[in-house]
């Protein structure tokens, strides 16, 4: 199965947008995960709460991504992960915010 993302790419110049468009990429050029977590538009302790949640009821191996627009996720996220044994395999900002992909460990 092939699986498409589809992420808004702006061109800026000195702040302003001169481009913008949508860039694809298959699951052959990117890491794919095992369930997506939108997290789009929530904040602060969300983020971390629903990604908790979704990890639970993964099995060990499998990766959970992540798409956050929160300032505060990145650094949130990193934490929770050391606290708690997950690895990170990928961080990504994207035109909507960032992509964490994240592998259960324990």
């Amino acid at each position: 199965m092939i699986i498409k993302y589809v992420h808004t790419v702006e061109l800026r110049l000195r702040g302003e947008v001169v481009l913008k468009g949508k860039q694809m990429a298959d699951s052959n050029s990117a890491k794919q995960a095992n369930k997506t977590l939108d997290c789009i538009g929530l904040y602060c302790p969300m983020p971390v709460l629903k990604t908790r949640e979704e990890m639970d009821k993964l099995a060990v191996g499998e990766t959970l991504e992540v798409l956050a627009d929160d300032p505060a996720a990145e650094e949130d996220i990193k934490a929770w992960a050391k606290r708690t044994g997950q690895k990170i395999l990928e961080i990504e900002q994207t035109g909507e915010g960032m992509r964490f992909l994240i592998q259960k460990v324990k």
